[in-house]
């Protein structure tokens, strides 16, 4: 079990997709680029270099997730928003940095991706 403190550490954000697109080569993967909002809220992570040219003082990820077999046209996740945990250790799938981990849950019919009642802000803090 994990104490109130230990839960405290993780930050979750509202992110709202920009571009989903399925990882060549990969069965699983898709690469979701994520709009945090302003730059202000950017924490300790680095935005990607060809997201900071593409997407100009927004706070920008890109967040790598294995739901390509349920999503088989990752453009329907575009506008979508999405509690984001934020403030994970990147790691590299295939050659491309995840800056973060969704939230979602799975049943019998799939995955379900967890969305706020409506539409808010992005880089909205969860608590």
């Amino acid at each position: 079990m994990i104490n109130i403190n230990d839960f405290s550490k993780i930050e979750i954000r509202i992110g709202t997709v920009l571009s989903a697109e399925k990882v060549p080569d990969a069965d699983k993967l898709i690469k979701l680029i994520f709009d945090f909002g302003e730059l202000e809220n950017i924490g300790e992570i680095t935005i990607l270099p060809e997201l900071a040219e593409k997407y100009p003082n927004k706070h920008v990820r890109q967040i790598m997730s294995a739901i390509a077999g349920f999503y088989p046209d990752p453009l329907v996740l575009i506008g979508k928003q999405i509690p984001v945990i934020t403030n994970l250790e990147p790691r590299t799938f295939r050659g491309y940095e995840s800056q973060g981990m969704i939230m979602a849950t799975d049943d019998e019919n799939g995955i379900i991706l967890l969305v706020p009642e409506r539409q808010v802000k992005p880089g909205m803090k969860l608590h």
